[in-house]
């Protein structure tokens, strides 16, 4: 079949931040355009914060995700401490870092076993892939179960989680409360490293992304609630100048903005964390890396599950580590009193850096709000490497193809709910 001029349409990508649908058309042999449009209808949560009190942005924001609502949550409180000069003291950073960990090994859980490992062995979902990997399954079931335990123990719940506040948590767990997870979480660790080795084992298509990668980073360990950002390509600079360098722009064919770093296409997410923060990892969790077959970075996008595998393993450590120097933080919040300011806040989400500022007046209300998710910063990435990879493949029948778009799409964004039958494609002569 020629494939000079053609073009392939996929009318339902479901679950990319939302609704979207991928557009290639190819010209004269060539790929004119890749698009990921996203056409969800905007659901303006940034306008419905404009009024609200100071203290409701953790609550409200963590609706915009039930995957990872633990970053929404911890994003809006550092922002809104950071408007009204308030530093929380380091226990209760701590319980925060905690919780974090939690988010990041359930999230991290799904989307390695469930949406991603049916790709490399050959399964349309991970159902029909248990039939044959019943025990790959269960261990992938049994993380999640971990995280989930720690985000109850600490957050109230897993899903938008109802014990933190702006200032810290409206309750401490006691070393009680922690300790059944802990043993929870001793045998979530052999199966982390497990993880690591299974999808080491992996066949990856050779692709070598050359965008810029931002991640945030702490020079003492491995950055998730707190840093400052930090480029592939020596960029370093504070929260608060965050807008200085990433700029949104709307695109035609999406409703979801498109973001440049200092006027280039960039990546946040795994990738760039571990490029950036390799030497902040646990000793652990670099020793899973080597033995995984990655260096002091990694930039093929289809190993990103073996960097998710790593993070679990870090994930699970870390989390072992905070609960057995834990001092429930007396009082489990400080008072955050309204300052007319700005404030920046940024936390690592598991598909990225996710960004939030917003304006506080005298009565504590805001006056306005900025939120910028992982996705919105990776977009552009994702249609240059689908631009690439339909180019190298064009020769591919639709089947294959097909595929190859979805693995392409499925190796940045875990929380895709429903991804493992998420695209059809027809192709067309033009």
């Amino acid at each position: 079949m020629s494939h000079r001029a053609r073009q392939l349409r996929v009318s339902a990508l479901a679950r990319v931040e939302g609704e979207g649908a991928l557009n290639v058309v190819v010209r004269d042999g060539a790929v004119e355009r890749a698009e990921l449009r996203i056409y969800e209808p905007p659901r303006f949560f940034e306008a419905l914060l404009r009024g609200r009190a100071h203290t409701e942005p953790p609550d409200i924001t963590a609706r915009i995700c039930g995957i990872c609502p633990v970053a929404y949550q911890l994003s809006a409180c550092h922002a809104i401490e950071d408007a009204c000069e308030v530093t929380v003291p380091e226990p209760i950073e701590t319980l925060r870092r905690l919780l974090y960990c939690g988010e990041w090994i359930s999230s991290h859980a799904l989307h390695v076993y469930l949406l991603h490992a049916p790709d490399f062995l050959g399964y349309p979902d991970a159902m029909t892939m248990a039939a044959d990997h019943r025990g790959a399954v269960e261990r992938g079931l049994a993380l999640k179960k971990a995280g989930n335990a720690l985000l109850q123990a600490v957050g109230g719940r897993p899903i938008h989680p109802i014990n933190v506040r702006v200032g810290g948590f409206f309750r401490a767990p006691t070393r009680a409360e922690l300790a059944p997870v802990a043993e929870q979480l001793r045998a979530a660790l052999d199966v982390a490293l497990a993880t690591v080795r299974w999808v080491g084992g992996f066949d990856f298509p050779d692709l070598e992304l050359a965008h810029e990668l931002l991640a945030v980073h702490e020079d003492d360990r491995y950055a998730i609630t707190r840093g400052r950002l930090v480029s592939s390509s020596g960029l370093d600079f504070p929260v608060a100048a965050f807008s200085s360098h990433v700029v949104e722009r709307q695109v035609p064919h999406s409703t979801a903005l498109h973001a440049s770093l200092d006027g280039r296409r960039y990546l946040t997410g795994p990738l760039a964390r571990y490029t950036v923060n390799h030497a902040q990892l646990s000793p652990l969790a670099r020793e899973a890396a080597a033995a995984a077959g990655l260096g002091s970075s990694c930039r093929n996008p289809f190993r990103s599950i073996v960097v998710r595998a790593v993070e679990l393993v870090y994930a699970v450590d870390e989390a072992l580590r905070l609960i057995s120097g834990y001092e429930p933080p007396e009082p489990a919040h400080v008072d955050v009193p309204p300052l007319p300011s700005v404030g920046h806040g940024v936390t690592e989400a598991p598909r990225g850096l996710l960004y939030h500022r917003y304006g506080v007046d005298d009565d504590g209300l805001l006056i306005s709000a900025e939120i910028v998710p992982p996705t919105s910063q990776n977009q552009a990435a994702i249609e240059a490497d689908l631009h690439s990879l339909v180019t190298a493949n064009l020769a591919l029948p639709d089947d294959e193809l097909t595929s190859l778009c979805e693995r392409t799409i499925r190796n940045y964004d875990p929380c895709i709910s429903c991804s493992a039958h998420f695209l059809d494609f027809t192709r067309t002569q033009a």
